[in-house]
């Protein structure tokens, strides 16, 4: 019995912790890209997350070199995926960009995280 115990624990310590990482949002892709080069100036950023969001407690904003907010603060969810937020953007001059995203999940745990990208001229 006291075997069987042991490797129920067990199992329990390797289960719970991969059912846990799988509770929050990460960033799964964005348009435009993590860290990506673009020719034409975006009008909105856009990232999906590995699972659904509350768009009420999320947000994205999006910095200039300068550290300047240039979002237009408009964050909002996409009605047919409850996975996608976005933040829509003035016209972009030739320079990197830094957009920093803040994500509740439907089950309230909060992940955020930042990266840059560059509009080339």
């Amino acid at each position: 019995m006291n075997s069987l115990c042991r490797i129920f624990c067990f199992c329990l310590l390797v289960i719970l912790p991969s059912a846990r990482v799988n509770a929050h949002a990460f960033l799964e892709h964005s348009d435009p890209p993590v860290g990506g080069k673009v020719h034409s100036a975006p009008a909105a950023v856009r990232i999906w997350f590995t699972e659904a969001i509350e768009p009420s407690f999320s947000s994205i904003q999006v910095f200039d070199a300068a550290g300047k907010q240039i979002d237009k603060k408009d964050t909002h969810s996409d009605r047919s995926n409850r996975s996608l937020l976005q933040v829509s953007l003035p016209h972009l001059r030739p320079e990197t960009y830094k957009v920093v995203w803040r994500v509740v999940s439907l089950d309230t745990h909060v992940t955020k995280g930042d990266f840059r990208f560059q509009v080339a001229p």
